[in-house]
């Protein structure tokens, strides 16, 4: 008996489109973090990018439990002396760019500080409308919603 360690070339990538819809933000964000890094898959190698490319539609319509979409707080710092900057969930669902709630769940989620952990989730693309221009990659419906009743709200 050995341990399989997957090669690059032996990895198989799939594209997979994720409706955000009605869903809860956090357990979205694990499966998603999941689907990256190719932990759902037999041929798992964590130093390999064993993972598929999401697409994730309707990013603006995705929900939050409790009072987290004012009381949660994302900061930021400019570089600048006093420069932080402090924005709630629901500020930046209502605001220019809503899909940037997704990615930094996320990628809070994903390993850090590591070259391949980037690679990994540059494979994800979010988008706040239901269309995208990843029409050529011909992307399978991954149906979240509907996997446990307590997915969606």
């Amino acid at each position: 008996m050995y341990t399989y360690s997957a090669k690059p070339s032996e990895v198989e990538k799939k594209w997979l489109i994720i409706d955000a819809e009605g869903v809860i933000l956090g357990r979205l964000a694990s499966q998603v973090a999941m689907l990256l890094r190719g932990k759902h898959k037999t041929i798992f190698t964590p130093h390999i990018d064993t993972g598929d490319n999401v697409i994730i539609i309707n990013a603006e319509k995705v929900k939050l439990t409790g009072r987290k979409l004012k009381n949660k707080m994302y900061h930021r710092h400019t570089g600048f002396a006093g420069g932080i900057k402090t924005d709630t969930p629901g500020f930046l669902l209502a605001g220019k760019h809503p899909e940037r709630v997704i990615q930094r769940a996320v990628e809070r989620m994903m390993p850090k500080d590591s070259p391949l952990a980037r690679q990994q989730f540059s494979k994800l693309h979010v988008y706040a409308g239901s269309e995208n221009p990843h029409t050529a990659q011909q992307a399978e419906v991954f149906d979240f919603a509907s996997q446990n009743p307590k997915n969606k709200r």
